[in-house]
């Protein structure tokens, strides 16, 4: 569970040195860049490049959290205070945040976005998390040098790339098994060494996961009948593994690669209730990802100071989706193989402007193959993207006697286009152009107790391939005619210390003007349209107190979100639940045990049902989990001196058993016993 200080955390987002005493910065961290440490959330604050004006975010190491053995990057942003995260019905984890969908939110591996891709999103249920040592969520205003089509965030995972420079050699070994017969488990080690011209480290590993199926909740069971209380058809077994490597010179200047890949076959849940549900299975997924990334370091030049980063990144695939007639899955009717190719390019510099002032720019390019076989016939499809955005930071006051300690202004703007060159002979979407801009203003008072921001944005976001041109197997019928949507995002915020702890308070409107959603048309094809408009306003409040040894914290979100679509049967958000919170409580027990406790509630949200397209409201509820474990220290020299500590623990998932939806016809799993051994 993430432990936010949400006070803290803004203010090194935000104002950097100003407002919290820094430690030393790492020779791999960018120049604008001040390290933070509080407790188990450390805080990476990019000035301008990763956050700008007071955008919320959060960023974690991946050995303080509390996850299954071989865990996902959903099950990492699961805990992720403000992110709402489900399942569809291709079985693929979806990302929200106020009112926005999956293709809005960036995801980027050591600085290569893989969102750009056939589908303009990242399935983070099949993307391992092991390899990572940092993942980091921005939410909110996004910048303008993350490329392309970013509207709703940013997540960032760093295999190669980071602060994190160990000094000695490590080891960790995992192994973890549940109550109906999965297991999971991963070793993973670092090898740091140095020669002449700086710092080596070297890291490498892998992971498997196995589980015979989802556990089934209270009250609800599958059409047909089963040998056992899991859901039909959704078995999983994977494979992953990494490699990477990262150079730091003596000067600045430094070099990383990063290497990951899966492999993975799964069955996906059919909707229950439906009469033409999603039969699927994928027989072999596949994914290997490179990214190559270098920088200067921060240089002086005759104009002051500032440094330049390039990388280039390699993201190829393989999906095979069969399609069976029943419930008994013993009769295929249709196949697709896909695969995909992605080669970007990322070209990220800043410079300062006199003794106030930074000026930061990015080149992102994107080359995007995709070739899908459907019952043997082949059809190409080829997109390109392009961006090119630059923001400028001014720091109006830095007073810290006054009342106002700090001020700054933040200003950004962005040029995109898009091509269609190959489109499985369907009409091109032509050349696509459009622009971004972004404001921010924020502000440092109360002896930098209080911190307060405003921004406004404005971004576009080209339609996917998937989205103008799959059929996905007789499913969905084309449609060329999908135009870019467009984000226009308002936010502001306070954020202080309250006691021991901090609270923070955000208020946001969105308005997606031509927002890209499903419909269904009679006969039951399914096809994507643009919609008038989705527009979305709400609070979100984060809290976090520490009474001695004990830790309790918390997050609200409430939203109105309108869909605006006269042409449309259904005229409701899909997926958007309106109230979404969590709440926790960390403890100590006797005999040196630790305890976690934790409610999450949903509230409720509307679907379209599978066979009519009708609108559907959900029941929302809550969820508990419970956590209980212990670490013990282990002799000197243990394990060649690559570990030190020994800790196990007992989970409980949906301690209630509780039937909640992630969408029309699909529930997320019943209760499930975890146990989990972790040697580092």
């Amino acid at each position: 569970m993430l432990r936010s200080s949400p006070v803290l955390l803004a203010a090194a987002l935000v104002f950097g040195p100003t407002v919290l005493t820094a430690q030393a910065r790492p020779d791999s961290t960018r120049a604008d860049t001040t390290v933070y440490r509080l407790g188990e959330l450390r805080v990476v604050a990019t000035r301008p490049v990763t956050t700008v004006g007071g955008a919320s975010a959060y960023e974690i190491e991946m050995d303080s959290m509390s996850l299954a053995v071989a865990p996902t990057v959903e099950d990492v942003l699961r805990e992720l205070p403000s992110v709402h995260v489900r399942t569809n019905s291709r079985g693929e984890a979806e990302i929200s945040v106020r009112g926005s969908e999956s293709r809005q939110v960036a995801v980027l591996l050591d600085g290569v976005p893989l969102t750009l891709s056939w589908d303009a999103r990242t399935d983070v249920s099949v993307l391992p998390a092991g390899a990572t040592q940092e993942i980091s969520f921005i939410r909110g205003l996004s910048s303008m040098l993350y490329g392309p089509n970013v509207l709703g965030g940013v997540v960032q995972m760093n295999v190669a790339r980071g602060s994190r420079f160990p000094t000695r050699s490590s080891l960790e070994f995992s192994a973890g098994v549940d109550e109906v017969g999965g297991y999971g488990t991963s070793v993973h080690g670092s090898k740091p060494f140095e020669t002449d011209g700086g710092q080596w480290l070297f890291r490498a590993g892998g992971g498997l996961r196995d589980t015979p199926g989802a556990t089934l909740p209270d009250g609800v069971s599958e059409p047909v009948s089963t040998n056992d209380a899991l859901r039909l058809n959704t078995d999983v077994n994977e494979l992953s593994g990494f490699a990477a490597l990262r150079f730091q010179g003596d000067g600045g200047r430094w070099l990383s690669f990063s290497g990951s890949g899966f492999r993975a076959e799964r069955g996906i849940a059919g909707e229950l209730d439906a009469e033409q549900p999603r039969l699927w299975r994928y027989p072999h997924i596949d994914r290997t990802i490179m990214a190559l990334s270098g920088g200067t370091g921060h240089r002086d030049t005759p104009w002051g100071t500032g440094d330049l980063e390039a990388s280039v990144g390699l993201d190829m695939g393989r999906t095979e989706i069969d399609s069976y007639t029943t419930r008994a899955y013993d009769e295929i009717d249709g196949t697709e193989i896909g695969e995909a190719r992605t080669t970007t390019l990322r070209l990220v510099g800043d410079h300062t402007l006199g003794a106030r002032g930074d000026l930061n720019a990015a080149f992102t390019f994107a080359d995007i193959h995709h070739d899908a076989t459907t019952d043997g016939d082949l059809l190409e499809y080829q997109q390109q993207l392009l961006s090119l955005g630059a923001e400028t930071v001014w720091r109006l006051l830095d007073t810290p006697d006054a009342t106002i300690e700090s001020l700054r202004l933040s200003v950004g703007g962005a040029y995109d286009r898009g091509t269609t060159p190959k489109t499985g002979g369907l009409p091109s979407l032509g050349t696509l152009d459009d622009w971004g801009a972004r404001a921010g203003l924020s502000a440092v008072v109360n002896d930098g107790g209080t911190i307060v921001h405003v921004g406004a944005s404005r971004r576009g976001r080209f339609p996917a391939l998937r989205e103008v041109y799959s059929e996905s197997l007789n499913r969905f019928q084309p449609n060329p005619d999908l135009h870019p949507e467009r984000l226009v995002a308002l936010e502001g915020g306070v954020t202080s210390r309250l006691g021991d702890g901090d609270v923070q308070v955000v208020g946001f409107h969105h308005r997606l003007s031509d927002a890209i959603r499903r419909i269904t048309l009679p006969g039951g094809l399914r096809m994507r349209v643009n919609a008038d408009r989705l527009e979305s306003t709400g609070a979100e409040l984060l809290l976090n107190q520490s009474f001695g040894r004990l830790t309790v914290g918390g997050n609200v979100t409430v939203q109105s979100v309108q869909l605006i679509d006269t042409a449309s049967v259904s005229t409701e958000p899909e997926n958007l639940p309106e109230v979404a919170g969590s709440m926790f409580a960390r403890f100590p027990l006797a005999a040196g045990v630790s305890a976690m406790t934790e409610v999450r509630y949903m509230g409720n949200q509307f679907c379209q049902h599978p066979d009519t397209g009708a609108d559907v409201e959900l029941d929302g509820g809550a969820w508990f989990n419970a956590d209980v474990g212990r670490t013990w220290s282990l002799p000197a020299g243990a394990g060649g001196g690559l570990v030190s500590r020994l800790e196990t623990r007992v989970s409980v998932d949906n301690l209630t058993d509780t039937a909640l939806y992630d969408q029309c016809g699909l529930p997320r799993p019943g209760r499930l016993l975890r146990f989990q051994v972790r040697l580092f």
